[in-house]
């Protein structure tokens, strides 16, 4: 995101960088595991160039923020965020997150739901059991022996060297450049580590272990969109169509010819759908007695 720059505040003694640029209507954009607000470099751009606020930030353990050795549970992040938006003085926000990052925007809007005008869903974890078998096998027992191993410093040197030789000539594949960026972050020992207790605190070798399937309807209080690309191959978009039914009133866009970073291999098209459900949806004015009454009607 060269053109909107890093900020950076201090939240409990840890460095929190996130990126900024733009007025109107804010929008807070949330990455997915191993990314960074690098990820929503394009979608950014246009969404300041339409007139709005963005804010994307990356979250602790990830991007520039720091990695400190503490706790990468959803319900962390979304406090996190929360604290974020407060010493930056902004009061709501239209809240999208991508993979891991969708999994942070559902628990925010559960936990703070006064903060989300509209809440957007990517690709997004936390609605089904399936994920990459990568991932699940990163989870299990002495991953942190073996990563040195498959994410050496050298092939990500080597690899940003070619990446750059291939920029430089105009040729360039936004999703594998996106899957290169996530794995080349990991040949750092900080990044690893984080990387492990936030895949941990969500996944192990069966799959997905945390799950807003239960309480997914409580989303009905806040305009909901779920995109999905229909070639996702870390997600299934079964888990799409399944919170869309899970969601009294969402509304469900499929991305053809996208896999797992919708925003990234088709920024243009991602943003005008974005734009289009801000403009025609009102923002949520749901508060937590909203949800109380909600939980009492799903509870009875």
């Amino acid at each position: 995101m060269a053109r909107i720059p890093y900020e950076s505040v201090t939240l409990h003694g840890h460095e929190v960088r996130f990126r900024r640029a733009g007025e109107g209507p804010t929008v807070l954009l949330i990455h997915g595991m191993a990314g960074s607000s690098r990820t929503w470099k394009d979608v950014g751009e246009l969404l300041v160039r339409d007139g709005y606020e963005v804010i994307a930030p990356d979250l602790l353990g990830h991007g520039l923020s720091a990695k400190p050795a503490g706790d990468y549970s959803l319900g962390a992040f979304a406090n996190g965020l929360r604290d974020l938006l407060g010493v930056i003085d902004v009061e709501r926000a239209t809240v999208v997150g991508q993979s891991l990052g969708g999994g942070v925007a559902m628990q925010l809007t559960y936990q703070h739901p006064d903060l989300v005008d509209r809440l957007v869903l990517v690709c997004s974890g936390g609605l089904g059991r399936e994920v990459s078998w990568m991932l699940r096998l990163l989870t299990l027992p002495g991953a942190e022996i073996v990563m040195p191993l498959l994410f050496p410093t050298l092939a990500r040197d080597r690899g940003n060297d070619v990446s750059r030789f291939l920029r430089d000539r105009g040729l360039h594949a936004p999703k594998f450049a996106e899957m290169w960026r996530a794995y080349a972050s990991l040949a750092g020992a900080e990044n690893r580590g984080a990387f492990l207790r936030t895949l941990r605190s969500v996944i192990d070798v069966n799959g997905q272990t945390v799950s807003a399937l239960d309480r997914v309807y409580l989303a009905q209080a806040v305009p909901t969109m779920i995109v999905w690309g229909d070639e996702d191959p870390i997600i299934p978009i079964e888990h799409g169509h399944t919170a869309h039914e899970a969601i009294p009133g969402s509304r469900f866009e499929i991305m053809e010819g996208c896999g797992h970073f919708p925003h990234v291999e088709d920024p243009l098209r991602f943003t005008e759908l974005l734009e289009d459900f801000i403009s025609t949806t009102e923002p949520s004015s749901a508060d937590l007695d909203d949800f109380r009454q909600l939980l009492t009607t799903g509870a009875s």
